[in-house]
């Protein structure tokens, strides 16, 4: 038992360092994408880029693939940081960011 606790401990320990990586990509990630809304803002663009996130999908579920992640969890992930960025970059265009 005190085997598996000290492996559980360790192993929590791994997964809260990746969270924590995690995070900190995602916000470096953001800082970039806030550059990019006010980008399109100025250059009056959308801040949706359709064709661009079909690819990215692609290009990360193929990803996801050959790192041995479901492909379906990636696009989930990818949709939903795609929806926050689109909701910044429109809140950018109206001024608001």
């Amino acid at each position: 038992m005190d085997d598996a606790l000290t492996e559980l401990n360790r192993l929590r320990g791994s997964i809260d360092n990746m969270d924590s990586a995690l995070i900190h990509l995602l916000a470096e990630r953001f800082k970039v994408t806030q550059r990019v809304g006010e980008l399109k803002a100025r250059a009056g663009l959308p801040a949706a880029d359709p064709d661009r996130e079909a690819r990215q999908i692609a290009r990360l579920r193929a990803l996801a693939v050959e790192a041995e992640l479901d492909p379906e969890l990636a696009e989930k992930f990818l949709t939903f940081i795609v929806a926050e960025v689109v909701r910044h970059h429109e809140k950018i265009a109206r001024g608001e960011g």
